[in-house]
Formats: C-alpha cells, structure tokens, sequence
C-alpha cells in the first residue's frame, strides 16, 4: 500500500503543464526569458566567431558548446572565456 501511495505522489509531482495550462502572465515569462536566453546565446556565439583565438581562454570550440548551456553559458563566456 505504502509503495502505492508513493507511486500516487511521484505522479501528481511529476506532471507536466501544457502550454494551454499556463496562465497569460506564465506565458509571458516563458516568452520572455527565451528571448533573453536565445539573445544571450546569439551575442556570445557571434563574439566568439568575431574575436582572435588568442583573445579566448581555452578553446573555441569548448566555448562554443559552453555557450549552449541555458543562460549561464553565455555569461561564463562573457565573465571567464574572453581574456582581458
């Protein structure tokens, strides 16, 4: 019984909202911070594509995929990959 329970928890826990769920407010937060991810990601990839390798800590290439990483990959790059 116990195991049953737990399993009832997990479920209800673990359910995903829709889009349709979400309220207008929801939605516009969701929009909102994917626009500032997908601006971020779009800035430090084209500064990274622009800049002299020997301007960069470490490679391109782990920078690139670094990038990727939601909102804190653009940052690191911006605080950490870019020498000064």
């Amino acid at each position: 019984m116990a195991d049953r329970n737990a399993s009832t928890r997990h479920s209800k826990k673990a359910a995903k909202k829709r889009w349709s769920d979400l309220t207008d407010g929801q939605k516009a937060r969701v929009l909102v911070l994917g626009a500032v991810q997908l601006s971020l990601a779009a800035f430090a990839w084209t500064d990274l594509a622009t800049r002299p390798k020997d301007t960069v800590n470490g490679s391109k290439g782990m920078w690139a995929a670094i990038i990727v990483i939601n909102f804190v990959g653009p940052v690191a790059y911006f605080w950490k990959g870019i020498r000064r």
